[in-house]
């Protein structure tokens, strides 16, 4: 059971061939708490989504997760608007940032284990002209930060360090490690 909306966690569980025999989005406000730290900000979104679903699903594994892009202390907003993913994209323009990604397990027996994985990410400086195009192509839509790395931001990108695919949406690595760990069977 995946506790997920996103079309990117489902297609890269996929590719690791984790097929989910479910879909079921929870519905919670992601609003960061006061003076909430972006790492604490993502566990406690992935954990409560996970909580959320499993409750309507007894006895199934349940994954859940949620991306937090934070510059310093500040955590980013999901852009559904062209002006928040302008006040993004101008934000990480010339710096470096971070990407957390909350995973939350709750188990058949009722047990919750989560963890945060964190990947560090640079933005080269960006003109007007690669912020005005970059906000014309629409892929900033509904995306943490303003940005999707696994499209045209990847130009904007000379450094990485961590999790690709935890910027994307899900750190397959430890995803797969989290279940398996825990008796999920592909």
């Amino acid at each position: 059971m995946l506790g997920s909306a996103s079309p990117r966690r489902l297609a890269l569980l996929a590719d690791v061939g984790v097929i989910p025999d479910r879909v079921d989005p929870p519905d919670l406000d992601e609003t960061p708490l006061p003076d909430e730290p972006p790492r604490a900000h993502a566990l406690r979104l992935a954990r409560e989504k996970a909580l959320v679903v499993a409750a309507r699903h007894p006895g199934a594994f349940v994954l859940a997760g949620d991306t937090v892009v934070a510059r310093g202390h500040r955590v980013l907003p999901k852009a559904l608007d062209e002006a928040t993913a302008r006040r993004c994209l101008t934000l990480l323009s010339g710096a470096r940032h971070r990407v957390y990604g909350g995973l939350a397990l709750v188990c058949p027996d009722g047990r919750l284990v989560s963890r945060v994985v964190m990947t560090q990410v640079a933005f080269k400086r960006l003109s007007e002209a690669e912020i005005r195009a970059y906000l014309a192509s629409g892929e900033w839509h509904g995306k943490a930060g303003g940005y999707a790395i696994q499209g045209r931001a990847a130009a904007f990108v000379p450094f990485l360090s961590g999790s690709y695919s935890n910027v994307v949406g899900l750190p397959v690595f430890e995803t797969v490690a989290l279940l398996e760990g825990n008796g999920y069977r592909r």
